[in-house]
């Protein structure tokens, strides 16, 4: 069955990869990239905006937003004020606006512009020309890596003042999580989340995991998904790691709970390359972790189906 699902999305990726562009655009006075596949008839689309991560860019997760495109999102991705790459305005020497190491000094007045800068992309789409009539906005999610995850938990509640209404789910990628965890805010999310980590990605993925850490003070449904090896730049173009189920669990939850879709069990299956499986949803109740001989073990605390 592992092997299957794996195969599935590689199938299908490589057939509609063709299909798939690129493009740079300027909206609301943002530099912003944007995939999809091309036009085939007049249907319209789901969206998922992309936040990339502390001195990142738009383009840093392009195997991702790619995959996402293939599955039939129109995927908007902008460069925030601390973007490097690109056309980004930043640099690496520039320091972040607080310590990460002192998550219990941030507040929802921190990094406020990439709330701001997300907010004012999607109110612009909705009145985009370019996008007329492509564009769903009752199924629309945020992805986010590393800061870009802490921008989009945020979006999505875990600041409260930030807020956007209708979104629909939380894909957090390796985020940073400690200043919810430390306020305790992640209760206040009452969409699905899905976080990612890795086994090497010692300076976040711990946040995730921990007794009462990000996973367990967020509601349900919920999803943590922590690959093999995997360290910090895993959700990058930079590094080569778990992107086969990066892109099998990101389009897999993203199509059950944006395009409401059904259909499939996917996430509820533990792939070759993941060390742990944790889920809380109306899938069931489960921890799915690979113990030291290599096999895997359940530990369930629920139903599953």
């Amino acid at each position: 069955m592992q092997l299957r699902l794996v195969l599935t999305f590689a199938l299908g990726l490589t057939a509609n990869a063709a299909y798939t562009s690129e493009r740079p655009l300027t909206v609301a006075g943002l530099s912003v990239t944007t995939w999809s596949q091309d036009a085939t008839s007049g249907a319209q689309r789901p969206v998922v905006i992309f936040s990339h991560g502390f001195h990142g860019c738009a383009t840093q997760s392009r195997f991702l937003m790619e995959a996402l495109a293939d599955a039939g999102y129109i995927v908007f991705a902008p460069n925030h004020h601390d973007a490097t790459c690109g056309d980004g305005a930043s640099s690496w020497a520039a320091k972040p606006e607080l310590s990460f190491r002192r998550a219990g000094q941030w507040s929802d007045a921190t990094y406020r512009d990439r709330a701001d800068d997300i907010r004012r992309l999607i109110d612009a789409l909705k009145t985009d020309e370019r996008f007329r009539g492509r564009l769903d906005w009752s199924r629309i999610g945020l992805a986010g890596h590393s800061l870009g995850g802490y921008t989009v938990l945020g979006l999505g509640g875990a600041w409260p003042p930030w807020t956007i209404a209708g979104v629909k789910a939380i894909l957090a990628l390796s985020p940073y999580s400690a200043p919810y965890v430390d306020h305790k805010t992640l209760g206040q999310m009452t969409i699905p989340v899905m976080y990612q980590g890795g086994t090497r990605d010692l300076g976040i993925s711990p946040t995730l995991r921990k007794s009462l850490g990000a996973y367990d003070q967020s509601r349900a449904p919920k999803y943590y998904v922590e690959f093999d090896k995997a360290g910090h730049f895993a959700w990058t173009n930079l590094v080569n790691t778990a992107h086969d189920g990066i892109v099998a669990y990101s389009v897999a939850f993203l199509d059950r709970y944006v395009k409401g879709d059904r259909s499939g069990t996917s996430l509820t299956q533990s792939l070759p390359d993941v060390a742990e499986l944790r889920y809380e949803s109306d899938l069931g109740n489960a921890d799915i972790k690979e113990n030291a001989s290599g096999a895997r073990a359940l530990a369930g605390r629920g139903r599953r189906r």
